[in-house]
């Protein structure tokens, strides 16, 4: 019976342990994170100015829009994957709105063309795995290559990280960055390249089912 409790209690120390190493390796990430943000933040910020580059009356300041949007870009999940896809968008027009929805359109489409260029990649290991006949493997590349408008069209609920303006003789250029979230992304992407590939390859569903079984 004592050396039940002794060995009880030595168990529960060592997963007390083993709770506080985690929390305090995590709190360090977060701060290293924090940090290298800060810097790159400061830096770009700097840089930005000096090129004519300011931010709209009331919004946060560059430098901290920035430490925001590095934030994203050096998170990580437990798998070593991206927390976030960041992606920027530059355009130049008469009014600000126009230019900000065109500049916003070409982030999505980068963050797009991001999502498809991951789903790409699992999905080449896929067709190694499912071995393919070489007619059908052209035709799911091909699908998946053509997707980035689809997936573009499919995005809810990006985050906008940095607004910046730049008066150009009579127009103004707008530079956004936006940040969505891995897991929707993927999901989203995921959705977008099955129904392409459903409608434009002959894959039978079986096929379909281990394909996208990633």
């Amino acid at each position: 019976m004592k050396t039940s409790k002794i060995i009880l209690a030595l168990t529960m120390v060592f997963f007390i342990g083993t709770i506080s190493v985690a929390l305090q390796t995590d709190k360090e990430l977060k701060k290293e994170i924090k940090n290298k943000a800060v810097k790159k933040a400061r830096k770009e910020a700097r840089k930005l100015k000096k090129q004519g580059y300011y931010v709209a009356p009331g919004a946060l300041p560059m430098d901290k829009q920035l430490e925001k949007a590095w934030m994203k870009q050096y998170e990580e999940n437990d798998e070593g994957y991206p927390t976030y896809f960041v992606a920027q968008g530059t355009s130049v027009g008469e009014t600000q709105s126009a230019a900000k929805i065109q500049a916003s359109e070409i982030a999505k489409l980068d963050l797009a063309g991001q999502i498809s260029n991951n789903i790409a990649a699992l999905i080449e290991n896929s067709i190694a795995n499912q071995q393919l006949n070489t007619e059908d493997a052209a035709s799911v590349t091909k699908t998946v290559a053509a997707s980035k408008n689809l997936i573009a069209q499919e995005l809810g609920g990006v985050l906008p990280m940095v607004e910046f303006y730049k008066n150009i003789n009579k127009n103004i250029e707008v530079q956004v960055r936006l940040a969505y979230s891995y897991e929707m992304a993927i999901e989203a992407g995921k959705r977008v390249i099955r129904k392409s590939l459903e409608e434009e390859t002959e894959l039978a569903h079986e096929q379909l089912e281990e394909l996208m079984n990633w």
